[in-house]
């Protein structure tokens, strides 16, 4: 099984589906703009071979580059689980003439504004949208539309550079801060808790799946600084309240004709109980949630997402047994890590829960918390109670403080 894999160091995740790759038998290709001489050796011991590229995301470029690169040594499958390089593995699948998913049906799990028409085609809540791609054709979507809204790229990862939008003055602010996305999506603003679905699929069906609430909601964290940002793998999947966005993301799933491999959506629940879809990729999900759903289940979900890119097998037990929460910490201040306050007196109390604890050491510079969810570093913990692992995950919020100057 010859695998060719696009950006296997960066991000640093990456790493893991390269090493996964490796050990369900693959001899890995890998593809990036790092020199081959500054990739990590825990990382070369897993590539057969590695070709660098001037401009990884140069679609034409790289796909023109490795199909030489390629050419006449059997391909049999090319991958991608970073957000960016989707579109380029599928373009090159189609030029190689390997199996996967077409450039086509991967549009559609990358760009915001066909995926919800896609979606919508399929009989499907979604919010009602927009592609703009002026400030006039904004100005004339919210008429149309009416406040409140959400601006959004059109093929954007996570919330980066998405605004709230409840007025005409908060339009011309987010018009302003995004001026420099060629593309943007203006939709219906959904109230309503926000919780993740997300999967391995073997031909567009779950051969694991996964639920995991965001707390606060997405917009509320990436607004607010003082703000902790908790994000909680629910153990229990079988529970009422999680009916309706399991069986919205399995028709998700077949109205975006997925195929094999990791798929991360967003969705809503409102007070009414009605189920809206947010947006999908078919990708995992980032921000070590892939970690958060190791643990909930302890299992290697690298390794099974290869055993599935490459054999269509998932070996690993699905049953869950834990809810796994990740706290995003951000430290008060700028400049650098001064001093952290409530941490040894947390772990002395419940570090029995703790699975990882990585937060910015003191003396390290603190990062931009605008651009990175992962802030200023995170701690992992989980309880097989879900009352418990959210008490627990607000201690850690309110309780432990950074701080920088």
């Amino acid at each position: 099984m010859k695998v060719v894999f696009l950006a296997p160091a960066y991000p640093p995740e990456m790493q893991q589906y390269t090493r996964g790759l490796a050990e369900v038998g693959a001899s890995v290709y890998g593809v990036g703009d790092a020199p081959v001489a500054s990739l990590p050796r825990s990382l070369k011991q897993h590539l057969t071979d590695y070709l660098q590229v001037p401009r990884l995301l140069d679609e034409a470029d790289v796909t023109e580059r490795v199909y030489q690169w390629v050419r006449g040594r059997g391909v049999d499958r090319v991958l991608a689980n970073w957000e960016v390089m989707v579109l380029t593995a599928a373009r090159l699948r189609e030029r190689l003439g390997v199996p996967g998913m077409s450039y086509d049906a991967v549009r559609g799990f990358r760009d915001k504004q066909l995926m919800k028409e896609r979606v919508a085609a399929a009989g499907l809540r979604v919010p009602r949208a927009i592609r703009v791609r002026s400030a006039a054709e904004a100005r004339a979507g919210a008429a149309q539309l009416g406040y409140p809204l959400v601006l959004k790229p059109i093929a954007g990862a996570g919330s980066a550079d998405t605004f709230q939008v409840d007025s005409d003055a908060d339009l011309e602010r987010a018009l302003a801060a995004t001026q420099h996305v060629p593309e943007c999506s203006l939709e219906e603003f959904i109230d309503g808790d926000e919780f993740t679905f997300d999967t391995v699929c073997i031909d567009g069906k779950p051969a694991f799946m996964n639920v995991a609430q965001y707390l606060p909601k997405p917009l509320i964290a990436r607004t607010n600084e003082w703000i902790s940002p908790v994000i909680v793998t629910v153990r229990n999947l079988d529970q009422p309240a999680l009916a309706g966005g399991v069986a919205l993301g399995k028709r998700v799933l077949t109205a975006l004709g997925m195929g094999d491999g990791f798929t991360h959506m967003e969705w809503f629940s409102k007070p009414s109980g009605e189920v809206v879809f947010g947006e999908i990729g078919c990708r995992p999900g980032g921000a070590h949630l892939v970690d958060q759903m190791n643990y909930t289940c302890d299992i290697d979900l690298f390794r099974e997402w290869a055993r599935v890119a490459c054999w269509g097998t998932f070996e690993a037990p699905t049953t869950r047994k834990y809810n796994v929460a990740i706290i995003f910490k951000r430290a008060i201040g700028q400049g650098r890590i001064s001093k952290i306050t409530g941490l040894r007196e947390f772990l002395r109390a419940h570090g029995e829960h703790v699975v990882e604890s990585k937060l910015l050491p003191v003396g390290a510079q603190r990062r931009n918390w605008k651009h990175t969810l992962v802030s200023d570093g995170y701690i992992l913990l989980r309880h097989p109670d879900w009352r418990t692992a959210v008490t627990l995950a607000n201690m850690v919020a309110t309780d432990v403080t950074m701080y920088a100057e």
